[in-house]
C-alpha cells in the first residue's frame, strides 16, 4: 500500500513538474519570438537610438522610434503607484486583520471587495472626470492628464488585492507567537509590527508583487466626435447586424469621431496612440 501512495505521489510530481515546463517552455518561446521579430527593426533604427531615443513619431515625414519616455513613465508610475498604495493597503490590512472590532471589519472587507469588482475602465472614468479635472484646477495647469492623477488611479486599483492577501497573511499567523510577545511585556502595536507582520511578510511581499502587475494592463479609449440621428440606411445596416432589435421601437443615433486617444500600457505606460479625422 506504501509503495502504491509512493508511485501515485511520483507520477502526480511528474505531472506537475511536466505541466511546468511546457508554460515555461511557452513562455520562453513567446520571449524568443517578439525578440527575433524585433531585431531586423532595432537594426535598422539602432539598439542606441531606440532605448534612449526621447521621441516616438512612427507616422512622422521622418519617423522616430525612441521608447525611452515609455519606459521611464513605466518606471515612474509603478513606483508611485507602490509608494501611495502599498503602506496605505498595509496598514489597512494589519488594522482589519487584528483591531478592527468583527461588525466593523465585515462591513469594511464588503467595501474592499466590493472595490476589486469594479473593472479597471471605471476607475479610469472616475479619475478622467474627477481626478483629472481636480489636479488642473489645484496646480493651475493646461491639461490635468498627468502622471499624477494616473499614479492615484493605480494606486486605489491596487488597493483591495493588497489588502485581502494581506490580511489572509496576517490571519495564518499562529496566535501563540503573539501570545508569547504580549507574555513577555510587548504591547499590541508592537507585537503586530514586531511578530505577526515579519511572520506575514512573505504573504505581503506576494501580495504587492501580484499586484504591479496590474500597471501593465491598464487601457483606455476617449473619443469625440458628432452625434446624430441615423439615416434609414443606418437603420437597415444595424437591422441586418441585430435583427431582433426590430421587434422594439427603434431610434438610432451614430456616433461619427473625429478624435481618437487609445492609451495601452501594454505598449509602454501611458502609451497613447492618436487618431484624428
Amino acid at each position: 500500500m506504501k509503495k502504491k501512495s509512493q508511485a501515485l505521489e511520483t507520477v502526480v510530481h511528474g505531472v506537475f513538474l511536466l505541466l511546468g515546463l511546457i508554460t515555461v517552455g511557452c513562455v520562453l518561446l513567446i520571449s524568443v519570438y517578439l525578440i527575433v521579430s524585433g531585431i531586423p527593426a532595432i537594426r535598422q533604427i539602432g539598439l542606441v537610438p531606440f532605448l534612449f531615443g526621447k521621441t516616438w513619431a512612427s507616422t512622422a515625414a521622418e519617423p522616430s522610434y525612441g521608447i525611452l519616455p515609455f519606459i521611464l513613465t513605466s518606471v515612474y508610475g509603478t513606483a508611485g503607484a507602490i509608494v501611495l498604495g502599498v503602506p496605505l493597503g498595509f496598514l489597512t490590512a494589519v488594522y482589519l486583520a487584528k483591531v478592527a472590532p468583527p461588525r466593523l471589519k465585515t462591513v469594511l472587507e464588503s467595501a474592499v471587495s466590493l472595490l476589486a469588482g469594479i473593472p479597471s475602465v471605471v476607475y479610469g472614468l472616475v479619475g478622467m472626470l474627477v481626478l483629472v479635472p481636480g489636479i488642473r484646477k489645484v496646480f493651475h495647469l493646461a491639461d490635468g492628464a498627468s502622471l499624477l492623477a494616473a499614479i492615484i488611479v493605480l494606486a486605489i486599483m491596487i488597493l483591495p488585492s493588497i489588502i485581502k492577501v494581506s490580511v489572509t497573511a496576517l490571519e495564518a499567523v499562529p496566535p501563540e507567537y503573539e501570545d508569547a510577545s504580549l507574555a513577555l511585556g510587548a504591547t499590541p502595536v508592537e507585537t503586530y509590527f514586531k511578530v505577526s507582520v515579519p511572520a506575514a511578510k512573505s504573504g505581503i511581499a506576494a501580495s504587492v508583487v501580484l499586484e504591479t502587475r496590474i500597471v501593465g494592463k491598464v487601457q483606455g479609449l476617449q473619443l469625440c466626435g458628432t452625434v446624430a440621428r441615423g439615416d434609414e440606411e443606418d437603420k437597415r445596416r444595424y437591422l441586418h447586424r441585430f435583427p431582433y432589435a426590430a421587434l422594439a421601437e427603434l431610434t438610432l443615433w451614430a456616433l461619427v469621431p473625429d478624435y481618437l486617444k487609445f492609451t495601452d500600457n501594454t505598449l509602454g505606460f501611458g502609451k497613447k496612440l492618436i487618431w484624428k479625422a
